[in-house]
C-alpha cells in the first residue's frame, strides 16, 4: 500500500495498463489528474469536438488493439461523446471513457454541468464504474480496464470530480487478461466432423479475426480447406486481398463473387463473427445467404451464437485459438472437400474474374436518375467524374500498408467493392451505428496509434462537414493523414430512397452551396487539392501520402462527383407509398 491522493490513484492506474494516449477537452472536472499525465507519460490530444475524441480513441484502439481513452469535462462535454462510444461498442473496441461528474455535494441541486451521466452510455458500454469513494478510486478504474479488454467493448468510468482530492492507501492491481481458448472439445469434434463431410465449404472470416490478430490462422485453416474465403461486412480486412482464395466481402455494396459463392456452400464456418443481419441482406438483387448449409459459428461472446442465424454448431472461443484447433484436428483427416478442391477452385476463379471484370466496366450507374445526373453534369463547369471510376482509381492508387476509414454514405458504401487489404487493423468503418462524422476523427485515432502506416479517410460532403473541423487536430498535434471528400452535392443514401420510392420528389436532399472544401483545408493549415479530372486521381493521392508519410502534412483531395447514385442504403426497409388524403393523392 502506497500513500497517494486519489489523482495519483487515478494516473498511476492507467500507467499500469499502458495508456500513454488520451483524447478529449481539458475541464476543471478533471484538472487535478491532467495536471499530472505528463510526468506519468501520458499525452492528452486535445481535439475540437468531444465527438471526435471520442472516434478517435475508437480509431486508436481499433489499430492497435490496446485501449483507447477519451475523457472531457462533466455534463455537456460527455454528453458529446454518447454518438462515438456507440460507434466504439457496435466496432467492439476496448475504448475506456472515463466521464467526470458533477461534485457529490452538488448532485441533485441542478448545478451548473450537472448530469446523471449514468443513463446516457448504458445501452453503449459493457461496464460501468462508479467511483463512490476515493478509496476505491484504483479498484474502479482496473476494472473498467480490464473489462473493456474482457468483454470487447467500451465501458465507462464515472467519478464526481470532488472524488479526485484527498489522500488514500493504494495498492495499483495488475491488469488482467483473459486467455481465451479454442471452445469446447465437443463443440469442436462436432465441426471438425461437419467440415470433414463437406464438400463445398466456405468461410466467412470476420471482425474477431482481426480482433485476435488470428490472420494467419485463418489463412492456414482456409488452405487446408481449399474453400472460398469471404469477408464479414466492413471488414475487408480480415482476411488478405492478394491471397487466391479471397472472394471479396458480403453485405451492402459488396462482392458478387463472394455472394455468389457463399450460396453455393453446403457448410459455413463463420469464424469470428456476430453475423449482423445488415451484413447477410440481400444485395445485387440477389438473396444469397444459403437456405440449406450448415452454419458453425464461432465467436468470443456465447450470447452471439445463434442470435441472428439458424446454427448447427456454436463455438465459444477465440478466433484464432479455434482455427488452429480446427487445423490440427483437420490435417491428419480425409475431407470429401479434397476430392471436389479442383472443381470448387474452378468455379471460385470462374467467379472471382468475372466480377473483376464487371467492375472493370461499371465505371458508372445506368438507371434513368443516374443517366439524367451525368447529363446534367455534362453542362457545369469542369468534368464531373463517376464515383465508381473514381473509387477504382483510387484503388490501383493505395499504398502497402494502408489503414483506410470510411464514412456512412452513397459513395463510401460504394466503396466496400473496392476496398483490398493485406493486413488487420486496416479498415475502420462506423459498422452497425452508421453514423456520420466518422472517417476523419477515427482515421486521426487510428494513425496516432500507428504513425508509420499510411492512412485515408473517405467522407461524402455531407457527412465531412460534421468533422472536418477535426483537421485543426491534426495540423495542431502533428498527426498527418489524407482525407479524400467525395463532392457530389447531395445526401446521396437517403436521396436514393426519394429516387426510387418517392417519384424524385426531392426534400432536403440538396447541398448545393458552392463551397470549397479544399480550400476550407487551406484555411485550417491542411493542404487542399480538387480533382476533377479521372487522369488526376491517383496521382493526387499519391502525391498526398507521399506529403503525409515524408512531410507530415495533412491534405484534402476533394473529388467533384456526378449525382449518380449506387443502390439505396435501406431498401430492405421502405415500402411504395400509401396515400389517402385528397392533397397527397399526387404523392405516390
Amino acid at each position: 500500500m502506497t500513500r497517494m491522493t486519489p489523482s495519483e490513484a487515478f494516473v498511476e492506474t492507467l500507467v499500469a495498463n499502458g495508456v500513454d494516449t488520451t483524447f478529449g477537452i481539458m475541464g476543471s472536472a478533471f484538472m487535478d489528474a491532467m495536471d499530472i499525465f505528463a510526468p506519468a507519460g501520458i499525452e492528452l490530444v486535445p481535439v475540437v469536438h468531444e465527438q471526435g475524441a471520442a472516434h478517435m480513441a475508437d480509431g486508436f484502439a481499433r489499430a492497435s488493439g490496446r485501449h483507447g481513452v477519451v475523457i472531457g469535462q462533466n455534463g455537456p462535454g460527455i454528453s458529446n461523446c454518447v454518438t462515438a462510444i456507440a460507434a466504439a461498442f457496435w466496432a467492439h473496441s476496448p475504448v475506456v471513457i472515463v466521464t467526470p461528474e458533477t461534485g457529490t455535494m452538488g448532485i441533485g441541486l441542478g448545478g451548473f454541468q450537472e448530469a446523471n451521466q449514468l443513463p446516457m452510455f448504458q445501452e453503449f458500454v459493457k461496464y460501468q464504474g462508479h467511483v463512490n469513494n476515493e478509496n476505491r478510486m484504483a479498484e474502479l478504474t482496473a476494472r473498467c480496464f480490464d473489462r473493456a479488454m474482457s468483454e470487447i467493448g467500451p465501458t465507462q468510468l464515472n467519478i464526481p470530480r470532488d472524488r479526485f482530492y484527498g489522500d488514500i492507501d493504494v495498492e495499483i492491481p495488475d491488469p488482467m487478461r483473459l486467455d481465451r481458448g479454442p471452445g469446447g472439445v465437443d463443440s469442436l469434434n462436432a465441426a471438425v466432423e461437419m467440415l470433414a463431410s463437406a464438400e463445398f465449404p466456405v468461410l466467412l472470416s470476420g471482425g474477431g479475426v482481426v480482433m485476435g490478430d488470428a490472420i494467419p490462422e485463418a489463412v492456414a485453416l482456409a488452405e487446408r480447406l481449399g474453400c472460398p474465403v469471404v469477408n464479414s461486412y466492413l471488414h475487408n480486412d480480415s482476411f488478405p486481398a492478394s491471397h487466391p482464395q479471397w472472394c471479396g466481402p458480403l453485405g451492402y455494396q459488396g462482392s458478387k463473387a463472394a455472394m455468389k459463392l457463399i450460396a453455393k456452400a453446403d457448410v459455413v464456418l463463420a469464424l469470428g463473427t456476430r453475423l449482423g443481419p445488415f451484413g447477410t441482406l440481400p444485395q445485387h438483387d440477389m438473396d444469397y445467404w444459403p437456405k440449406d448449409a450448415k452454419i458453425i459459428q464461432v465467436d468470443a461472446d456465447h450470447k452471439m451464437l445463434g442470435l441472428v442465424k439458424k446454427i448447427s454448431v456454436g463455438i465459444c472461443g477465440d478466433a484464432g485459438a479455434t482455427a488452429t484447433a480446427l487445423t490440427e484436428m483437420l490435417d491428419d483427416r480425409e475431407l470429401a472437400c479434397d476430392a471436389t478442391r479442383d472443381a470448387r477452385t474452378a468455379t471460385m476463379v470462374e467467379e472471382q474474374q468475372a466480377w473483376e471484370a464487371e467492375l472493370d466496366e461499371w465505371m458508372s450507374e445506368k438507371d434513368d436518375f443516374s443517366l439524367d445526373a451525368i447529363a446534367e453534369a455534362a453542362d457545369e463547369p469542369g468534368d464531373w467524374l463517376h464515383p465508381r471510376q473514381v473509387l477504382r482509381e483510387l484503388e490501383k492508387a493505395m499504398p502497402a500498408r494502408v489503414m483506410v476509414s470510411t464514412d456512412i454514405g452513397n459513395i463510401n458504401s460504394v466503396a466496400n467493392s473496392y476496398l483490398r487489404f493485406e493486413e488487420g487493423r486496416s479498415f475502420f468503418a462506423p459498422m452497425s451505428w452508421g453514423n456520420c462524422g466518422y472517417a476523419l476523427p477515427t482515421i486521426i485515432g487510428a494513425k496516432k496509434a500507428a504513425p508509420d502506416r499510411p492512412a485515408v479517410a473517405y467522407a461524402g460532403d455531407g457527412a465531412w462537414a460534421m468533422s472536418m473541423s477535426e483537421l485543426m487536430t491534426a495540423v495542431r498535434h502533428d498527426i498527418p493523414v489524407t482525407a479524400v471528400v467525395f463532392h457530389n452535392r447531395q445526401w446521396g443514401a437517403e436521396k436514393k430512397n426519394q429516387v426510387d420510392f418517392y417519384g424524385r420528389r426531392f426534400v432536403a436532399g440538396e447541398l448545393e452551396g458552392g463551397e470549397s472544401y479544399s480550400d476550407i483545408a487551406i484555411a485550417m493549415g491542411a493542404e487542399g487539392v480538387r480533382v476533377d479530372k479521372i487522369d488526376n486521381v491517383g496521382a493526387a493521392l499519391t502525391d498526398a501520402i507521399n506529403a503525409q508519410m515524408n512531410e507530415g502534412k495533412t491534405t484534402v483531395i476533394e473529388i467533384m462527383c456526378t449525382k449518380e447514385l449506387g443502390d439505396p442504403f435501406r431498401k430492405d426497409a421502405l415500402s411504395k407509398p400509401v396515400r389517402h388524403l385528397d392533397k397527397y393523392k399526387d404523392y405516390v
